[in-house]
Protein backbone atom coordinates (compact mmCIF):
# COMPACT_ATOMS: atom_id res chain seq x y z
CA UNK A 1 0.00 0.00 0.00
CA UNK A 2 1.15 3.36 -0.50
CA UNK A 3 0.13 6.68 1.49
CA UNK A 4 0.41 10.12 1.49
CA UNK A 5 -0.68 12.87 4.60
CA UNK A 6 -0.76 16.20 3.90
CA UNK A 7 -1.35 19.92 4.95
CA UNK A 8 -3.28 22.07 2.28
CA UNK A 9 -4.20 26.13 3.38
CA UNK A 10 -6.95 27.68 1.51
CA UNK A 11 -7.52 31.30 0.86
CA UNK A 12 -9.05 33.20 3.51
CA UNK A 13 -13.12 31.88 3.45
CA UNK A 14 -12.59 29.38 1.45
CA UNK A 15 -11.79 26.37 3.04
CA UNK A 16 -15.76 24.91 3.39
CA UNK A 17 -15.48 25.52 -0.64
CA UNK A 18 -12.64 23.69 -1.32
CA UNK A 19 -13.27 21.03 1.15
CA UNK A 20 -16.55 20.02 -0.65
CA UNK A 21 -14.75 20.08 -4.58
CA UNK A 22 -11.92 17.67 -2.87
CA UNK A 23 -14.78 15.04 -1.23
CA UNK A 24 -16.80 15.40 -4.77
CA UNK A 25 -15.36 12.56 -6.79
CA UNK A 26 -15.86 9.08 -4.86
CA UNK A 27 -14.79 6.77 -7.58
CA UNK A 28 -10.92 6.44 -7.85
CA UNK A 29 -9.53 3.06 -9.14
CA UNK A 30 -6.50 1.95 -6.44
CA UNK A 31 -7.81 3.82 -3.66
CA UNK A 32 -8.61 2.66 -0.07
CA UNK A 33 -8.90 5.95 1.35
CA UNK A 34 -9.60 9.45 1.35
CA UNK A 35 -10.11 11.00 3.67
CA UNK A 36 -10.35 15.49 4.57
CA UNK A 37 -10.38 16.60 7.22
CA UNK A 38 -10.70 20.72 9.18
CA UNK A 39 -7.71 21.41 11.48
CA UNK A 40 -9.48 22.43 14.47
CA UNK A 41 -6.73 24.99 14.77
CA UNK A 42 -6.32 27.03 11.88
CA UNK A 43 -9.63 27.83 10.43
CA UNK A 44 -8.17 27.91 6.66
CA UNK A 45 -6.32 24.71 6.72
CA UNK A 46 -7.29 21.42 5.60
CA UNK A 47 -6.15 18.08 6.22
CA UNK A 48 -5.80 14.87 3.28
CA UNK A 49 -4.98 11.26 4.41
CA UNK A 50 -4.68 9.01 1.38
CA UNK A 51 -4.20 5.24 1.61
CA UNK A 52 -3.68 3.45 -1.75
CA UNK A 53 -3.65 -0.32 -2.91
CA UNK A 54 -0.13 1.32 -5.24
CA UNK A 55 1.97 4.55 -5.99
CA UNK A 56 1.06 4.00 -9.34
CA UNK A 57 -2.55 3.75 -8.76
CA UNK A 58 -1.97 7.23 -7.32
CA UNK A 59 -0.26 8.67 -10.13
CA UNK A 60 -2.55 7.37 -12.86
CA UNK A 61 -5.37 8.97 -10.50
CA UNK A 62 -3.85 12.22 -11.32
CA UNK A 63 -5.17 11.87 -14.97
CA UNK A 64 -8.33 11.06 -14.42
CA UNK A 65 -10.52 13.43 -16.04
CA UNK A 66 -12.62 13.97 -12.61
CA UNK A 67 -9.99 14.84 -10.84
CA UNK A 68 -8.29 17.05 -13.53
CA UNK A 69 -11.44 18.98 -13.59
CA UNK A 70 -11.12 19.19 -9.47
CA UNK A 71 -7.21 20.19 -9.36
CA UNK A 72 -8.43 23.40 -12.32
CA UNK A 73 -11.18 24.05 -9.91
CA UNK A 74 -9.75 24.30 -6.30
CA UNK A 75 -6.49 25.72 -7.13
CA UNK A 76 -7.72 29.25 -7.39
CA UNK A 77 -8.21 28.54 -3.79
CA UNK A 78 -5.06 26.93 -2.77
CA UNK A 79 -2.82 29.18 -1.01
CA UNK A 80 -0.16 26.77 -0.17
CA UNK A 81 0.65 22.81 0.58
CA UNK A 82 2.97 21.71 3.92
CA UNK A 83 3.51 18.62 6.22
CA UNK A 84 3.46 16.27 3.22
CA UNK A 85 4.47 12.37 3.67
CA UNK A 86 4.38 9.40 1.77
CA UNK A 87 3.54 6.86 4.51
CA UNK A 88 3.63 3.05 3.83
CA UNK A 89 0.26 1.79 5.29
CA UNK A 90 0.10 -1.56 7.12
CA UNK A 91 -3.47 -1.95 7.86
CA UNK A 92 -6.15 -0.53 10.08
CA UNK A 93 -9.89 -0.41 10.59
CA UNK A 94 -10.89 -0.40 6.87
CA UNK A 95 -8.05 -1.37 5.56
CA UNK A 96 -6.98 -4.83 3.92
CA UNK A 97 -4.29 -6.87 5.55
CA UNK A 98 -1.08 -7.68 3.14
Amino acid sequence: MYGLIGKMTAAEGKRDELITILTANSSMPGCLSYIVAKDPADANAIWITEVWDSKESHAASLKLPAVQAAIAKGRPMITGFSDSHETQPVGGIGLPRK
